[in-house]
This record gives C-alpha cells, sequence and structure tokens, in this order.
C-alpha cells in the first residue's frame, strides 16, 4: 500500500484522467474530490463490496439453474 501526506487543497494524480483532492479535514474526516472520466464508476468500499458479494450470489444461483436446464434438456 502506497501511502501519500496531503494537506487540505493538494491534489494527487492516478494516470492521466484521475484527479484526487483532499477538500476539507475536520475532526476525524476527510473529504475527498475526484475528477474522473464520466464513464468511470467510483463506489465507497462498503458499497463496492456488497454490491460484489451480490453479484456473486446471483452467479452463483443463475449456474445452479443453468445446471438444472441443461440436466432437464440432456440426452434421454
Amino acid at each position: 500500500m502506497l501511502v501519500l501526506t496531503r494537506k487540505s487543497n493538494e491534489s494527487l494524480k492516478l494516470g492521466d484522467d484521475i484527479t484526487i483532492t483532499v477538500v476539507e479535514i475536520k475532526g476525524g474526516s476527510v473529504r475527498l474530490g475526484i475528477e474522473a472520466p464520466a464513464t468511470m464508476r467510483i463506489f465507497r468500499k462498503e458499497l463496492y463490496d456488497k454490491i460484489r458479494k451480490e453479484n456473486l450470489l446471483s452467479a452463483n444461483v443463475m449456474e445452479d439453474e443453468f445446471a438444472k436446464i441443461n440436466k432437464s434438456l440432456g440426452p434421454k
């Protein structure tokens, strides 16, 4: 993990297209501004993890259902 120190209104670049700026530091919270292409999806990590978990659960159900269909359509 790369750890950087930034002050309020300072930024960092990720590649050519992404800029992250420290907007405000207040108490134990840091507000970040992110400039990125509109096609890039940006999520809080806890939300990303939840979406990923739900997608995996959905994929497993679909695989099970697909296997049942294949079995029922297979050679008799």
